[in-house]
Order: structure tokens, then C-alpha cells, then sequence
């Protein structure tokens, strides 16, 4: 009987209500939609991360024919300049830093630059003349890279000392930064959304006040007479939450699993199955607005 008349209340608030529900349906949908991506975009970084920074290497480019480089003043790098490059890096200072070094051809870094710009029309007009010999570095610990750069840069016949890993920073700080970006929108969002549910709440009880009175007159508890307005609020947050997490993974599925993995496949992206691991955390955040609007505003709006 009581959980009967509790649904009956429910039920009647949120049709007296209908376009405040609906409000906040939306703005919770909206602001749980940006918390959902900020967390998939964090979850992407260190997919990135994990899966780049074992394979990156520092690339110790020499010099090509007709480069401007200081260092390349003499024309293309000489077998001595090699040589002596080489010597460098076998050094007893710089070895125990190193874990394996390869040198890569003109003709081998040509087949690489085919294998991965083949449907790039303007890729026809390189050739293996075009391309750098280099030294392909792979560090016992990454965050070495300045050892390798302070032996080796300035040095005739080394054009460029690359680290790979500096090129994907550059990528990560602009995810970090879209991130923190989506975490700001969200908490607008996540606050109009509990100013939203107070606003329900608050209109809902007032319209009852007479109910509420009755119900306090033959001695019903305060959990009895609030749990109808807390419930009310909590569907509509985790109606929000379930449609929040529904266009995540919309957006996952085909924005990112069929479209972009099927356009730039060697990029490891979330999936669907990300999803899911991030909704229960929604569907809480979603009940915490609740929760947080209703301890606000019943305290005093069911009072008679």
C-alpha cells in the first residue's frame, strides 16, 4: 500500500511537472554527455600512451644532399660521418642508455615512407634520393633522450636528432586540453542541472503542501513524505544519465569505431566497450545531483 501510494505521488508530481522534468532530463542528458567524453577522452590518451611510448624511437637523421643544415655543409653525410656517429652512440657513457640501434637506408626509409603515404597522390613524386639515412635509436629509459641529443646534435653529417615522443606530447597537451575543456562545460552544465532539480523539487512540494500537511497531521515520518520528491528527481537525473550514456555510445560506434578506425586505423581508439565501464559512474553522478537538490530543498519546502 505504501509503495503504491509513493508511485501514485511520483507519478503525480511528474505530470504536474512535466516541463521542469523534461528541463532537467535534458540539461542532465547534456551535462553527463560532456563528463561521459572528457573521461573517454582521458581513457583514449592512455590507450595512446601505452601503445606509442614503447615503440617510439629517437630517429638520428643524416644528412641528405641538399639539406641547409650548418652541420650539412658538406653535402651528404660521408661513410667516415657515419662511422663516427655510430661510435658515438657505442661510447661507454651513452651505451648503458641505449637498448638496440639500427641504421635505416635511403632505400629502406623509401619503402616505409610508400608503405604508409601509398594513397597520398603527391607521395608519387618522391623517390629513395629524397629520403634520409638514419640511426633508429631505441632507449632503455625514454625520458633519456637528451643523452643521445647532447652526443650527437652539431655533430657534421647529422642533420636532425629526433624524438618521437615530443611529437605525440604536442598531441596529448591538445587532447589534455579539450579535456579540460569538456570537465568546464560539464561543471556549468552539472550545476544548472541541480539548480534545475531544486526548482522541480521545490515546485512539486509546493503544489502538494496541502497533502503534505494531511500526511503530517496523522503522524507520517519525513522519509515517508520526502521519498515521493527524492525519487521524482532521481528519475529524471538517471532518465538523463541513461540517454547521456546511450549517445556516448551512438557516438563511439559510428563517430569513432566505424568512421574514423576504419579511416586512420593505426590509432588505437575506445570502444563500446569503454562505455559501459564509465555509465554506472554516470548513473551515480546523476543520483548525487539528486541527492544533493533534494537534502537542499526538502528540508524546507515540506515543512508546514
Amino acid at each position: 500500500m505504501r509503495l503504491q501510494f509513493i508511485l501514485s505521488e511520483i507519478g503525480i508530481g511528474l505530470r504536474r511537472n512535466l516541463s521542469m522534468t523534461i528541463s532537467v532530463v535534458l540539461v542532465t542528458f547534456v551535462s553527463l554527455t560532456f563528463v561521459g567524453a572528457a573521461a573517454l577522452l582521458q581513457m583514449q590518451i592512455g590507450a595512446m600512451k601505452d601503445s606509442w611510448y614503447d615503440k617510439v624511437e629517437v630517429s638520428v637523421f643524416l644528412c641528405p644532399r641538399d639539406s641547409q643544415k650548418p652541420t650539412c655543409a658538406g653535402g651528404e653525410v660521408t661513410d667516415d660521418q657515419k662511422a663516427a656517429a655510430k661510435a658515438a652512440l657505442d661510447a661507454p657513457d651513452v651505451k648503458p642508455y641505449i637498448q638496440t640501434v639500427y641504421f635505416e637506408s635511403k632505400d629502406e626509409a623509401f619503402t616505409a615512407f610508400q608503405k604508409q603515404f601509398k594513397d597520398q597522390w603527391w607521395a608519387a613524386e618522391t623517390t629513395a634520393a629524397d629520403m634520409n639515412s638514419s640511426y633508429r635509436i631505441k632507449l632503455s629509459d625514454p625520458t633519456k633522450y637528451q643523452v643521445v641529443a647532447d652526443v650527437l646534435s652539431g655533430r657534421q653529417g647529422v642533420e636532425e636528432v629526433q624524438d618521437q615522443r615530443r611529437l605525440f606530447d604536442s598531441l596529448f597537451l591538445v587532447l589534455n586540453r579539450a579535456t579540460l575543456l569538456s570537465v568546464g562545460l560539464a561543471a556549468v552544465m552539472l550545476l544548472a542541472a541541480v539548480l534545475l532539480i531544486t526548482t522541480t523539487i521545490r515546485l512539486s512540494a509546493m503544489s502538494r503542501r496541502r497533502e503534505t500537511g494531511i500526511m503530517r497531521l496523522v503522524g507520517a515520518s519525513n522519509l515517508f513524505i520526502q521519498l515521493p520528491f527524492m525519487l521524482e528527481g532521481a528519475l529524471a537525473a538517471t532518465l538523463g544519465a541513461g540517454l547521456a550514456v546511450g549517445g556516448i555510445w551512438l557516438g563511439v560506434k559510428y563517430l569513432v569505431t566505424d568512421w574514423l578506425g576504419s579511416s586512420i586505423s593505426w590509432i588505437p581508439y575506445v570502444t563500446t566497450a569503454d562505455v559501459w565501464t564509465i555509465a554506472p559512474f554516470l548513473v551515480v553522478v546523476a543520483i548525487g545531483l539528486a541527492a544533493v537538490s533534494s537534502l537542499v530543498t526538502l528540508s524546507r519546502y515540506t515543512k508546514v
